[in-house]
């Protein structure tokens, strides 16, 4: 049964592909090279007003553009805090939406407790005296749960138009999801969270985080199933490596890191209900793995040209006009980027550029333009062709 986004399929159905003209006065301009030794996994902003971007780095560090210069002094250092290297470390960053008069930020990090590893949520509050410095002793731990493995911790953060705050999780790593954990809707990995962090902890019997200093929202599609960790809101996702919410209207996309051949973006428009399964280990893209219905992705691309990870963005709402509407997306080995856009039912794709950057996320600022960060130590923005 087709619905206006997605296709509901038993394993294997692909998706139409139409020509389309890509913008051609287009181009990055590079807005910082970060200090030595420092890898960027994201830029965020904190909706303030003040213009600023938040440059997160691998270590444990998140610095400040302000438009006219990198400060020197970080934001943020909580290095001693996280466990990186690989694909561990400091991964995502939300800032509140009500951030201009809370100071509230939220932390998706990894961290060791001896041999073992977890993933961390944790809120924290910009210091009272400089909005340019975050308190890092006012640390509150939302959620943690257990890393089996050093891979696939996703680590994505942001907050829906509802105002709940949605985190991306991994499958826990290895290969083949061993453990069946994307399937399993009995705990929190491969997933798609979905939590109330403004509400009091209401003691749900189904809450699976290890500290749970949170709510659980009463639309979510498994709060109070038995068997089922009522924080989920979607599952079946092998590594969303960088997802979105579309600024203009709510919609959603996943980048979801495949297993050895192909890479894949996913969809849920707004207004979705959740309790979507999004395939992973029973596909990977739109061709089968293992099986079990799913809602396919609107896009894939193989591992052929050094393609090998996805990097999932943005549907560009900024100011340069000849990108507007597009859904920009790259893949991490190749520094290939890929311009998409929806015609009908379905979504077609072609490359734009091979940067030769590894891209490691995308992000925005308050005015809607888009960043391309570069693992390698740099921040680029898209603009107009000079």
């Amino acid at each position: 049964m087709k619905t206006r986004f997605a296709i509901l399929l038993l394993c294997g159905l692909a998706f139409p592909v139409a020509a389309i003209e890509l913008p051609s006065a287009l181009e990055l301009e590079l807005v910082v090279k970060m200090p030595k030794g420092v890898k960027p996994l994201a830029v965020r902003h904190a909706g303030d007003g003040s213009g600023r971007i938040f440059i997160l780095d691998q270590a444990g560090r998140i610095y400040i553009h302000d438009g006219d210069q990198l400060l020197a002094r970080p934001f943020l250092d909580i290095r001693r805090r996280v466990a990186s290297g690989g694909e561990k470390g400091l991964l995502g960053l939300a800032f509140s939406p009500d951030y201009r008069s809370d100071g509230r930020f939220y932390l998706n990090y990894t961290q060791r407790r001896g041999r073992r590893l977890y993933t961390r949520v944790s809120r924290f509050r910009v210091s009272g005296s400089d909005p340019n410095r975050a308190d890092p002793d006012s640390e509150e731990v939302l959620l943690e749960f257990e890393q089996p493995w050093g891979n696939h911790n996703g680590g994505d953060l942001h907050f829906g138009r509802d105002g709940y705050l949605y985190i991306g999780t991994g499958d826990g790593g290895a290969a083949g999801d061993p453990r069946d954990n994307a399937r399993n809707t009995g705990n929190l990995l491969g997933k798609l969270l979905r939590i109330d962090v403004s509400g009091r902890p209401a003691g749900e019997d189904n809450a699976c985080g290890r500290v749970a200093r949170y709510a659980i929202p009463a639309d979510n599609p498994f709060r109070g199933k038995a068997g089922s960790c009522g924080e989920i809101w979607a599952y079946g996702l092998r590594n969303p490596w960088r997802w979105s919410f579309d600024r203009l209207t709510g919609d959603l996309f996943i980048g979801d890191v495949g297993q050895d051949r192909w890479e894949e973006v996913d969809f849920q428009p707004a207004g979705d209900r959740g309790g979507r399964f999004y395939g992973w280990s029973c596909m990977e893209g739109n061709h089968r793995y293992d099986g079990r219905a799913m809602v396919a992705p609107i896009l894939e691309y193989g591992h052929s040209g050094g393609n090998c990870s996805i990097t999932g963005g943005y549907r560009y709402r900024g100011p340069v006009e000849a990108l507007r509407g597009y859904y920009v997306y790259g893949d991490f080995c190749s520094g290939n980027i890929w311009l998409a856009w929806q015609q009908g039912e379905g979504w077609t794709s072609r490359p734009w550029k091979r940067t030769g950057l590894n891209i490691s996320s995308f992000g925005e600022d308050e005015a809607g333009n888009l960043y391309v960060v570069d693992l390698g130590g740099a921040v680029y923005r898209f603009q107009a062709a000079q």
